[in-house]
């Protein structure tokens, strides 16, 4: 089954995937048409129907029957071919996070956070009239002799209730992608 009717859809979408800078939703209209039409066209297809599209569009057999999680995949996977995948950074920072859930370390590097301050580094904070100090450290962060891998922990631990730990201390919190 072709998706949405003809094959000059596919054929753009694909001349796409090559550009160095994929376009971005919204830029060309023409283009984000025909995403929606071919993700729309989806609904009409069969279980059989979407295993196929999915062994076209990523070159393997479908893991499963389950036609929400084929249909949202094979969505996600026709976007990345138009306007491109995650970039390295966002990449890089997914493969660490699944290295430290996976308990093995794979990579090097490990996970830094731009707002975390220099190693060695003291944050202060009062809460209900007591002074709180804790050190930053390479991997984490240090209060009352104990080690946190955030300070979110650090902030609930003080508070009792739940805080962004950035917010907490007075650091800066990343803003939100528009």
């Amino acid at each position: 089954m072709v998706v949405a009717g003809n094959a000059s859809a596919s054929e753009e979408l694909m001349k796409h995937h090559s550009k160095i800078t994929p376009p971005k939703p919204g830029q060309d209209a023409r283009l984000d048409q025909s995403v929606l039409s071919r993700i729309a066209a989806l609904k009409a297809m069969s279980v059989k129907e979407l295993k196929t599209e999915w062994e076209r569009l990523l070159g393997s057999a479908a893991p499963n029957n389950s036609r929400a999680f084929l249909e949202a995949r094979i969505a996600y996977r026709l976007q990345e071919l138009t306007y491109g995948g995650p970039d390295h950074e966002t990449r890089r920072m997914l493969d660490l996070l699944a290295d430290e859930v996976e308990g093995v370390s794979r990579r090097k590097n490990q996970i830094a956070d731009p707002r975390n301050p220099v190693a060695g580094t003291r944050l202060i904070r009062e809460w209900n009239g007591v002074e709180h100090t804790i050190t930053v450290l390479k991997d984490g962060f240090e209060w009352q002799g104990r080690k946190y891998k955030s300070l979110s922990g650090i902030a609930r631990e003080i508070t009792g209730v739940r805080w962004n730990g950035y917010r907490f201390f007075g650091l800066q919190v990343r803003p939100r992608e528009v």
